[in-house]
């Protein structure tokens, strides 16, 4: 038997049950690390392999917005004038803040069909407080906007809590909330808003000095280079995939080239409309929120797979919670610059086709109505195809039938090209 065993050398007895070692694993390479490894060609083979298997990004609504301006500057040469465009920049706040609010509830694969009233409840409440009652404008401000935070915190509640789907909560939202504003309001049903109030200000007010345009174009740039180092920078100390300084540097040129063609055209109107710089440092602020915080990753969590992050210990009552309180202190922002835009709040405030605007600018600029996809830049993509049609139709003198009907074929083409996104990676195994 001994014998056997020398002479068998390293091979096993056929009764020995212990199974073979498994051949050592071969990592995955991620497909970025090739990419960059393979200079522009391995770029391109990238762009190629996320446009087979539907990672479209922001590129639809891209190039939308170019057809759209394309169409419309040569059928009137006054849609692409500095005036309008930078009366474009200041129209698309109030949809544009509203619609940041949505993209944060869709991003849980939810909808908030209340933020139209809830809008219109806050900008009611804080002319009432003001105007009538005079109380002072930066209290009034603090408290329409924690109102919009509170109805937003309790139909959070009640679908978080209670389990009311999302739907109903905020279709009967919607109902008396509108009520509630009506109530504000009172018998006159109208209060004008002076155009010295801080509401009205801040939408009408525009820095006149070209230097203001392009310093705050020169700043937005400089902190996009500077995360994007860091970024990478810590990226590289946890070895995993980053971006190399060269295309760090490609980015950071295409980001300023737009930043300052955007002041050059602004300048030559009036220059940089505060409303516009608002939006921008608020977009910022909570893109930031979204990619960089805990709390951002446990969104895309909760909307990408509930049990999933229910299981990793994610507090799933308490996102869906606060996702419903930021859409309400969003809409009652979006609301008190709509409000300062007519200088008025009336029965019809947050009425009309504003909520189908800020859920089609949502959609629209990219973030999935079946949640764990987008960002809060689709708002501002989304509100400025909105307005373009919405402005480029007005200049051709096009009906308002005429303008829903064009803007609901614009969404059903989103949220078509959202599903077969999502069927394609699917497809690929991405999704």
């Amino acid at each position: 038997m001994s014998r056997d065993r020398k002479a068998g050398g390293n091979e096993r007895p056929q009764n020995d049950t212990t199974p073979a070692p498994a051949p050592e694993a071969v990592p995955a390479v991620d497909s970025r690390l090739i990419a960059r490894e393979e200079g522009v060609r391995g770029y391109l083979n990238e762009f190629r392999r996320k446009m087979r298997s539907g990672e479209l990004g922001s590129l639809p609504v891209v190039i939308a917005v170019i057809i759209i301006w394309t169409v419309f500057g040569s059928l009137d040469s006054t849609f692409l004038s500095a005036q309008n465009l930078s009366d474009l920049s200041q129209q698309i706040v109030g949809t544009g803040m509203i619609a940041v609010g949505i993209v944060f509830v869709l991003l849980l694969g939810e909808i908030d069909l209340s933020v139209g009233s809830v809008s219109g409840l806050c900008a009611a409440i804080f002319a009432v407080l003001n105007v009538n009652n005079g109380m002072n404008q930066w209290l009034a401000v603090l408290v329409a906007v924690a109102g919009g935070a509170a109805v937003g915190l309790i139909q959070g509640f009640f679908f978080a809590k209670v389990g009311v789907p999302a739907f109903v909560v905020t279709l009967a939202g919607n109902l008396a909330w509108n009520g509630l504003m009506l109530q504000v309001l009172g018998s006159t049903g109208t209060v004008n808003i002076p155009s010295d109030t801080i509401v009205a200000e801040m939408y009408s007010t525009i820095f006149h000095s070209p230097a203001t345009a392009y310093i705050t174009a020169a700043v937005g740039v400089g902190l996009f280079l500077l995360a994007s180092l860091l970024d990478a920078r810590r990226r590289q100390a946890a070895r995993v995939p980053f971006r190399p300084i060269a295309e760090i540097v490609l980015r950071t040129v295409v980001i300023a080239a737009i930043a300052f063609v955007a002041a050059y055209i602004l300048n030559q109107y009036q220059g940089l409309p505060l409303a516009l710089l608002i939006f921008l440092i608020l977009l910022v602020v909570l893109d930031f929120v979204l990619r960089r915080t805990r709390y951002g990753r446990q969104i895309f969590a909760v909307g990408g797979n509930i049990e999933g992050a229910r299981r990793a210990g994610i507090s799933v009552p308490f996102v869906r919670m606060s996702v419903f309180t930021i859409a309400g202190t969003m809409a009652a922002v979006g609301g008190l610059f709509l409000a300062g835009q007519i200088q008025s709040a009336s029965q019809t405030s947050g009425g009309g086709n504003l909520l189908m605007n800020v859920i089609a600018a949502a959609v629209i600029g990219g973030t999935s109505l079946f949640g764990g996809r987008g960002s809060v830049w689709s708002a501002l993509l989304g509100a400025l195809v909105i307005g373009s049609i919405q402005s480029g139709m007005n200049i051709m003198g096009v009906s308002n039938a005429v303008q829903f009907m064009i803007t609901g074929s614009v969404l059903l083409a989103a949220v078509v090209v959202d599903s077969l996104s999502r069927r394609s990676q699917k497809a690929a195994g991405r999704a």
